[in-house]
């Protein structure tokens, strides 16, 4: 393989298991969210109306900037009925077609996301919610874990690639 598809997948791979990893504990931020909500109904009388809506934004964060890392660890639901059997070569032809219908999903899904953050910044959209935040941020966030899984799928389809040649990227 080139020496810049190498150090592509080095870099994006590296980068994408780092924020995965992080991301991974995520989950304890929406459970405290939720408790918190809990608690404050319980305890003080009075329900905290943000606790909702920050869980629901906690979610989107840990799901789309966790994407990458489960891609790059191939944690995707296959028909293993059939897949399991084939020879490696055969999986990464299979793997190379539905990665390039990937891409293009997620190219299509950037480009809306990218023009959705941008109508939120520029005329201030907020959730209709009695909390009211700016969106803003978390299409942001969603924008930039489309980003980053578009960059994975890149990288494994250039193993895809090294594998049909019979090299390792």
């Amino acid at each position: 393989m080139p020496r810049w598809a190498v150090t592509y997948v080095k870099v994006v791979d590296k980068v994408n298991y780092w924020i995965g990893r992080i991301m991974m504990y995520g989950i304890f931020v929406m459970v405290g969210i939720l408790l918190w909500s809990s608690i404050s109904k319980a305890m003080f009388v009075v329900p905290a109306f943000w606790t909702l809506e920050v869980a629901q934004f906690a979610l989107v964060a840990y799901y789309l900037l966790g994407g990458p890392y489960s891609l790059q660890l191939g944690s995707s639901v296959r028909m293993d009925l059939f897949y399991g059997s084939w020879t490696v070569r055969r999986k990464a032809w299979f793997d190379s077609f539905t990665i390039l219908i990937l891409i293009l999903y997620l190219s299509v899904l950037l480009y809306g996301g990218i023009d959705s953050t941008v109508y939120a910044v520029e005329y201030g959209e907020r959730s209709p919610s009695l909390w009211r935040p700016y969106l803003w941020p978390v299409k942001s966030i969603m924008c930039l874990g489309i980003f980053l899984m578009l960059l994975q799928a890149f990288s494994e389809l250039i193993k895809d690639i090294a594998r049909l040649r019979g090299a390792t990227a």
